[in-house]
């Protein structure tokens, strides 16, 4: 069994300041030491602190960056991602300046992909691999549209489209908004009342964040045996489907649902690397584990907060 002492913070129940205290660490077979760099302010890790952590006290943390201390299987200094395994749900977290983890939650953080910009587009990345690879399964040479793609959503499919093989990428946006040509082989535009141009191409499928209209507009432009990935409906939570096209060209609509999702081995390394051409960097208020209270009380912000634990 291997030993690691560092500063944590600690939960004692929903309402209670988090405390910083000087903890042992063990880890045992199956578990990788971690010194940590960066943790994510998540959703989990509010429901957690609500309420739903299984012990007290409990460190909390369910999604961070580090350097590998100690493991098995995994190289000593290698720059890596924590999410999964219940890491901060149902097991202790992340936040602090070492954590113990199951090995299967440690994963390699692509060359070249800063720490930060990698945790801040974690959550996104997830969704759009998932969309693309998983669900509407793109395969090597196929056409792609994408739906709302001046959206951090939108542009990330793109990419993760483009690493899957696809050999052309189209990009669907409203009228009036601007592109960057890197993104996409071609622009698409929605008017207001969310019609599709009629310049848009067969194609073998599409990833639509936007829904409403937009959807059966799309579905319109799916070759036979083509199928469309739904992941958002921010047009619209309502859309009309011509069952004569879904059945006569027998075309698929699937829903992408992360909830009811289990994520492959070495799913989240590859959505990173996927999205990592895209050259997004998200908007991020980095803050001092000190701050922690003041990380938790930004309900309902736009930006990703970030945890700087190297500061303990």
């Amino acid at each position: 069994m291997s030993l690691v002492t560092g500063v944590v913070l600690r939960s004692y129940g929903p309402g209670e300041p988090l405390r910083a205290e000087e903890l042992e660490l063990a880890a045992g077979p199956g578990e990788t030491v971690v010194e940590m760099q960066l943790a994510a302010v998540t959703p989990a890790d509010r429901s957690v602190l609500a309420g739903k952590q299984p012990t007290q006290p409990f460190v909390p943390g369910s999604e961070g960056a580090g350097v590998v201390v100690r493991s098995a299987i995994h190289e000593a200094g290698m720059p890596v991602v924590i999410r999964g395994e219940g890491v901060g749900v149902s097991r202790p977290g992340l936040w602090g300046r070492y954590a113990v983890v199951p090995d299967a939650a440690v994963h390699a953080l692509p060359n070249g992909l800063d720490p930060a910009v990698a945790l801040a587009l974690l959550t996104p990345a997830l969704t759009a691999h998932t969309a693309v690879r998983r669900v509407a399964g793109v395969l090597d040479g196929e056409t792609v549209v994408v739906t709302g793609i001046t959206s951090l959503l939108g542009r990330l499919c793109a990419a993760v489209a483009r690493s899957a093989g696809a050999k052309k990428v189209i990009g669907l946006a409203w009228s009036g908004e601007t592109v960057e040509s890197a993104v996409v082989d071609q622009v698409v535009r929605v008017d207001q009342l969310g019609q599709v141009g009629r310049e848009l191409a067969w194609c073998d499928a599409a990833i639509d964040t936007v829904g409403g209209p937009v959807t059966s507009g799309v579905l319109g432009h799916i070759t036979p045996g083509g199928r469309i990935a739904v992941l958002g409906y921010k047009a619209g939570e309502f859309t009309t489907i011509d069952l004569h096209q879904l059945i006569g060209r027998d075309l698929r609509l699937l829903p992408v649902n992360l909830q009811r999702t289990v994520l492959e081995p070495g799913a989240v390394s590859q959505a990173l690397a996927d999205t990592a051409s895209a050259q997004v960097r998200p908007d991020v208020d980095l803050l001092p584990a000190d701050r922690v209270g003041d990380a938790l009380g930004r309900t309902g912000a736009e930006r990703r907060i970030l945890l700087d634990l190297t500061a303990f």
